[in-house]
Order: C-alpha cells, then sequence, then structure tokens
C-alpha cells in the first residue's frame, strides 16, 4: 500500500486537502471508477485474439484504488509525475501512463455540466433548455498560463496581452447561487474576448434564456451587465446599488472558479500537452459538481 493511501485511510478527515473531494465522496468516485474500468476491460478483451494465456506477462504494481488516488493526487496538486512516481513507488513512465489512463474515465464518469450530462438524449436536452429559462444564469470567464507555444503564429494566436504571458481562456456559466454548472467552455486562446466567447456560447441555450455577466460582456442585448462608469464622469446612486447588488448576485460564480483553482492543474502553468486541456478542465468541473452535491452518482 502506497503512503498516500495509507495516511488517508488512518486519517480521513484530511482527505479533501489532499483530493479535493470529502472521504466518503473519495470512495464513492473509486467504486464507480472501477467498475467502468472492468467495463471497459471487458470490452477490450472481447475483441482481443490472445497468444498467451490471460494473466500472463507483468504484474501492476498499484491497485486500482492507488492508480485513481495518484490521479486525484495529480491534479489537486500539479507535482511532477516523477515525485508522484517516488510517492506512490513507481516509475516516473508508470506514474505517468496511469494518470493519463484514468483522467479519460473519470471525465466520462462525472459529466463536466448540466448540459453535457443531457446532450446524448436530445428531448431531455430541450426539455433542460425550457426549465433554464426560469432561471438568471450567470456567466464569467478566466484565464490560465500555458507554456509557450513553439510555433510563432500559434504564439501569437495564444498571447494574452492582459496576462502578458500565452493563456487557455474558460468560460463557466452556472445557476444562480451556485447550485450547479449549466455550461462549460475551455481551451480557447486567451486573447478572445469574454464578449465573443460568449456570443458563441449561445447557440447551446434558448432564445429567451435570461443571462448575467460582467463589463467584458457589454455588446450583447441578451445579457445583464453593470454599468461602466462614464468617461470623466460619476455613476449615479442608483447605478452604484444596482451594480452592488450584480456583484452579490455574481460572487457565487467566483467562488465556483475559485473550487476550480484548488486544483492546481487548472491555476498554474499548463504544462502537459495541450491538446488534453480541455478534456482535463472538463474532468476537474465534473469533480466540483461531485464535490458541492450538485452531480449525483449511482451508489
Amino acid at each position: 500500500m502506497s503512503e498516500v493511501l495509507s495516511y488517508i485511510k488512518n486519517h480521513p478527515e484530511q482527505t479533501q486537502r489532499l483530493v479535493g473531494l470529502k472521504h466518503e465522496q473519495l470512495e464513492q468516485l473509486i467504486h464507480l471508477a472501477n467498475a467502468l474500468h472492468t467495463q471497459k476491460q471487458q470490452e477490450v478483451e472481447a475483441r482481443k485474439i490472445r497468444i498467451i494465456n490471460k494473466g500472463g506477462g507483468r504484474k501492476v504494481k498499484l491497485s486500482n484504488e492507488e492508480q485513481i488516488l495518484l490521479t486525484l493526487v495529480y491534479l489537486r496538486h500539479l507535482t511532477t509525475f516523477q515525485l508522484l512516481g517516488i510517492q506512490f513507488g513507481v516509475s516516473e513512465s508508470t506514474a505517468n501512463d496511469t494518470f493519463n489512463y484514468w483522467f479519460p474515465l473519470l471525465q466520462e464518469l462525472l459529466p463536466s455540466s448540466l448540459l453535457e450530462q443531457v446532450k446524448k438524449n436530445a428531448s431531455d436536452y430541450e426539455i433542460l433548455q425550457e426549465i433554464l429559462t426560469d432561471y438568471e444564469l450567470i456567466v464569467d470567464s478566466c484565464e490560465q498560463p500555458r507554456e509557450r507555444p513553439g510555433e510563432y503564429k500559434e504564439q501569437q494566436t495564444y498571447y494574452s496581452g492582459k496576462k502578458k504571458t500565452h493563456t487557455f481562456k474558460n468560460q463557466i456559466t452556472i445557476l444562480p447561487d451556485g447550485q450547479d454548472i449549466v455550461d462549460v467552455i475551455a481551451g480557447e486562446p486567451g486573447p478572445k474576448s469574454d464578449i465573443t466567447l460568449f456570443r458563441e456560447s449561445q447557440k447551446d441555450f434558448d432564445t429567451n434564456q435570461k443571462l448575467q455577466g460582467d463589463k467584458g460582456d457589454q455588446g450583447e442585448l441578451s445579457i445583464k451587465t453593470p454599468t461602466k462608469k462614464p468617461k470623466k464622469g460619476e455613476l449615479s446612486p442608483s447605478e452604484k446599488f444596482k451594480n452592488k447588488e450584480m456583484a452579490s448576485d455574481r460572487i457565487f460564480v467566483e467562488h465556483l472558479i475559485r473550487i476550480l483553482k484548488i486544483f492546481r492543474v487548472a491555476s498554474e502553468r499548463f504544462r502537459l500537452n495541450p491538446s488534453k486541456y480541455e478534456k482535463i478542465i472538463m474532468t476537474i468541473c465534473g469533480l466540483i459538481r461531485f464535490r458541492i452535491g450538485a452531480l449525483v452518482l449511482p451508489i
């Protein structure tokens, strides 16, 4: 048994600090991920033409429980795979392979948003779109540094003048009071404006959907935004009061973004292959929904 797993079993109250989930949530996730893994392996086995008997070959050093834990520790702490391998008693390449096998399974198990959760069923998707029109959804975006691209054109595409570095941009749409994540757009170039990103996401919502954004979303009639202070002027007391009311509503999306950034792979410079970025963010959004109780998994 690895030292990390042993520590969690002896100190379950520390689980959320280590992996971002409560101990009972971790146990449920491990159980379901293990079941999905078994299903995938059975499908592979059914297609496989065997040369040697089943059970041959090199034995796996880590149990499925330890492999899932390794994946969550990486997402939470963004340590190097070399150090991760040392912590779990495996090689750097094994730690890397383990992570790249399990995180897509977690993404499949944990839908990143309400829209993703029902997208496979057209009738459910339409019903959800209609239900959402009863709410004023809250939209916000954030940027995350990435490694500098090798090609000059790609450098230009991802260079954000706001952050003075190359970045990815993500947009999150939530229910009022932060009850759930409704939609996620991840991995867009950092320089893309908030309003452009918002316009591109409108295809996923009903035309009557009410939304609330920040000052970066001004320019669309379909979204309510704070009043900007006029040049060389002042806001009226009523405008200041309305802005303050909107800020108190929008604080919940800031709270969810803060939970997203607890997982350091979503806040510090992204070091993995850029092609994996969207899947990583979607996986973490699924973990957040599970953490806050918005996503209920079968027992």
